[in-house]
């Protein structure tokens, strides 16, 4: 098994974790779970330190591994498109047409701005 390989799956095991953690609070404190906000907020905050790592590991020269355990790893343990997906069905199956829509359309329209904006920090 390569170092690489082994630095991704360290970073992954972390996101993974970092997401159920941030899952269990924000269900413990957010009702009604008629939107799906703890994914929302997982794949958002991933989408904007993906965006961050990658400017700071070309600022700053991070070897190649150290931006594999950032990106590939963390944040894809972190972010999930299967959860995303999951509960974008549920919403219709639950017959939420309305929040659905909205779901979809701002989990990309501001996932991507994340992506910009993580970038943007990480130059500065």
């Amino acid at each position: 098994m390569s170092k690489e390989v082994i630095y991704i799956f360290i970073g992954g095991g972390t996101g993974s974790a970092l997401r159920y953690l941030i899952q269990l609070l924000m269900h413990e404190r957010i009702v009604p779970y008629h939107f799906p906000w703890a994914t929302f907020t997982v794949n958002l905050l991933g989408s904007f330190l993906i965006g961050l790592f990658y400017a700071l590991s070309e600022r700053f020269h991070l070897p190649f591994e150290v931006r594999l355990f950032l990106t590939t790893g963390l944040c894809g343990g972190f972010t999930t498109f299967s959860t995303f997906s999951s509960d974008g069905v549920g919403l219709l199956k639950g017959e939420f047409y309305g929040a659905f829509i909205l779901y979809t359309l701002i989990s990309i329209g501001i996932g991507l701005a994340a992506v910009v904006a993580g970038g943007y920090v990480g130059k500065a």
